[in-house]
Parts: C-alpha cells; sequence; structure tokens
C-alpha cells in the first residue's frame, strides 16, 4: 500500500483554504492547473511510497514512538509559494515550525528504522499543495493572492498515517483517494493509546 505520514489541518482551517482556493480558481491562468481538493489537503511528514503489509506493524509501532517523543504545537497555514513555474502551487506553514520540522525528521527516520527505503533526505519544507501544472504556468496573481492568506491557528495534536490511491480511471482531473490509516496523539496524550484506524 501506498503510505505516508501527515499533519491533517481541522475542519475549520480547511474551510478558510476552501474559501481562499475558490477566489484562486477564477485568477487569469486558474483553467491551466490541475486543483487539488479538500480530501488530498494535508502537510506531508514523511512519505513512504509502497509499503508491504507485513511492514506496517512495525512502521505502525515506530510512529506511535515518534508521536509520543513530540509535545503538540501551535501551526498555521500562511502565504504561498510554487514548485517550478507554476508546477506546483501551495500555501504555506507559520508557527512552531522547528518542532514540525523535527516531526518530520522523526516521521522519516521511523520509516527508515522499519526498513523502508526513504530516499535521500532533503530540507523539509512545510507546505500544502493546492493546486499542479502539467507545463509551466505563470502564477503570479495567484502568488500574490496566496501572500495575504492566513489561517487561525490551531494545535497539532496528532500524527496521522494515511493511504493513498492513484488514480486508476483514466478520466481527465480524477483525483487520489486519501483515507487515514492510523493515527497517534502527540506527547503524553499519547502514552496510552495507540493506533486508531
Amino acid at each position: 500500500m501506498r503510505l505516508f505520514a501527515a499533519v491533517l489541518p481541522p475542519d475549520d482551517v480547511v474551510d478558510a483554504l476552501a474559501a481562499e482556493v475558490e477566489v484562486l480558481r477564477g485568477l487569469p491562468g486558474a483553467e491551466r492547473l490541475r486543483w487539488t481538493g479538500r480530501p488530498g489537503w494535508h502537510l506531508t511528514l514523511a512519505f513512504y511510497g509502497e509499503v508491504g503489509e507485513e511492514t506496517v506493524p512495525e512502521l505502525e509501532a515506530r510512529l506511535g514512538k515518534t508521536a509520543r517523543r513530540t509535545e503538540p504545537f501551535a501551526l498555521a497555514l500562511r502565504g504561498g509559494g510554487q514548485f517550478g513555474r507554476g508546477q506546483a502551487l501551495w500555501t504555506g506553514a507559520e508557527g512552531d515550525l522547528r518542532t514540525l520540522g523535527q516531526l518530520a525528521g522523526r516521521a522519516e527516520a521511523a520509516g527508515r528504522k522499519a526498513g523502508l527505503e526513504t530516499g535521500e533526505h532533503r530540507r523539509y519544507r512545510a507546505h500544502l499543495t493546492v493546486a499542479r501544472g502539467r507545463q509551466p504556468v505563470d502564477v503570479r496573481p495567484h502568488l500574490d493572492a496566496l501572500r495575504a492568506f492566513g489561517s487561525r491557528t490551531w494545535t497539532v495534536d496528532a500524527i496521522v498515517l494515511v493511504r493513498s490511491f492513484l488514480p486508476a480511471s483514466g478520466v481527465p482531473g480524477e483525483q487520489p483517494r486519501y483515507e487515514p490509516v492510523g493515527r497517534w496523539p502527540l506527547g503524553s496524550a499519547g502514552q496510552a493509546s495507540g493506533a486508531a484506524g
């Protein structure tokens, strides 16, 4: 199964982002972008790729340890940026980015210790992708609009293991499907609980 660890924003933060994305979709060039949907809005901590069924329990145990070692922390969605020339448009994060970066490093290490090939280590950059382009797109109007965007601050209190299902129908614009398969509370709140799927 194709898995990654993530932070999921609460519903009201997702609502605020949805309102912003509606504005972005009305800007010039928006029709050349593939817009991600609410179910796919998350801050990826570590991407594990295809994980065999036999490895999942070890990964879950290690993610549980990772969660217990990290205290809850404050975060908000803020601003935006792009990767490539409009090939990924995203909103960023603001708040305790140091702890978020540590959590991402620990989630990546959990995968390695469980025997997964996590690829080349890159410096973590918190982002939530809102659109992708197959070809370079001038997203300057979108970046200008995103610059003023900000959600309320919330407390990140859990790490979530998510399974993704890539589009298989061949229908243009079909989105991947995401399914949480495990959740671990951060810090001491996670001492007595484990995976819940």
